[in-house]
């Protein structure tokens, strides 16, 4: 314990050195706090290679933000050990949220795509239905719907090109339209 304080007592030089640039005084910082760093980064990680990882880029940061340490603020140890907490638990989140992501992906490819078979199949009973229940309308009421629905004529112009009262033309549509609900069982 006393040959660490004698060690950490001498940090705060190292760190004076190394933000000039010092790369021998970089070197004896590396070696008093690598191994730390790498303690606290594989009991957050759980994983060597990792921790090896996070600590190689925290004592890169360190490198080349030095001059930034501030020894009023902490000591040498606590600033290089807070880097590397911070990093490990960056690490963690970032595989957190890629497997999050991973999983969306995944019950998203599981989803079933439109099935255009069973679409088509869909459209053409509905057809064959609107078919049949046009059977069932008289030829004064499916010329008249004709004329409303597929050339867009008014009321007034339908009776103009059937020569019939305008009265009639609605009587034909509105009770068209009532036997196409009833038949095809739409709800009201």
């Amino acid at each position: 314990m006393v040959q660490s304080r004698e060690a950490d007592a001498g940090l705060p030089e190292l760190m004076r050195r190394v933000a000039h640039g010092d790369e021998d005084a970089f070197s004896c910082l590396y070696d008093t706090v690598a191994a730390a760093a790498f303690g606290v980064a594989r009991s957050v990680l759980h994983d060597s290679a990792q921790a090896e990882e996070v600590t190689q880029e925290v004592l890169v940061e360190v490198w080349h933000t030095a001059e930034r340490y501030r020894n009023d603020r902490g000591t040498v140890m606590n600033w290089v050990l807070m880097l590397a907490h911070r990093r490990a638990v960056d690490r963690v989140r970032s595989a957190t949220a890629r497997s999050a992501r991973e999983d969306r992906a995944a019950r998203l490819a599981r989803t079933p795509a439109f099935d255009e078979v069973s679409e088509a199949v869909e459209t053409r009973l509905e057809h064959e239905q609107v078919r049949r229940c046009l059977a069932g309308l008289t030829d004064a009421q499916k010329r008249c719907l004709a004329l409303a629905y597929y050339e867009g004529l008014t009321s007034r112009q339908i009776a103009e090109q059937l020569s019939v009262p305008i009265g009639t033309v609605k009587t034909r549509l509105r009770d068209g339209l009532i036997r196409l609900r009833d038949s095809m069982k739409v709800p009201l």
